[in-house]
């Protein structure tokens, strides 16, 4: 069974029009609208619009599109690598990558867990 894409947005006017469902109809792709006024429906992606809003979006001034290219790269790098997350148990993705590739070297190499 083939799994077509899907993509999650807003039921916003931007996203409703002739032109973008002719677009995903040609290309395969299922458009999965949120509900109006549910920003539950995707938690994941409201959690981190509120961070990129707060800590880069409204800290900065875009000087020009290079700038704002810039300062975004910039935000991206040090969420991705360096910006403890409440979720990883307020580690960064790359002290959790060590923390999670070191539980699994100790339960490989005692054994653990092998029936």
């Amino acid at each position: 069974m083939t799994h077509l894409p899907c993509f999650r947005m807003y039921y916003g006017t931007e996203f409703v029009c002739k032109a973008l469902d002719k677009w995903a109809y040609e290309h395969g792709v299922t458009m999965d609208f949120s509900r109006p006024g549910k920003p539950t429906d995707n938690a994941l992606i409201e959690s981190f619009n509120g961070s990129f809003r707060d800590e880069c979006l409204n800290t900065h001034c875009f000087l020009s599109l290079d700038d704002a290219r810039q300062k975004i790269e910039q935000w991206r790098r040090d969420y991705n690598r360096y910006r403890p997350h409440s979720s990883l148990g307020n580690k960064t993705p790359e002290e959790f990558v060590q923390a999670t590739c070191q539980s699994r070297k100790s339960l490989l190499l005692t054994g653990a867990g092998i029936g």
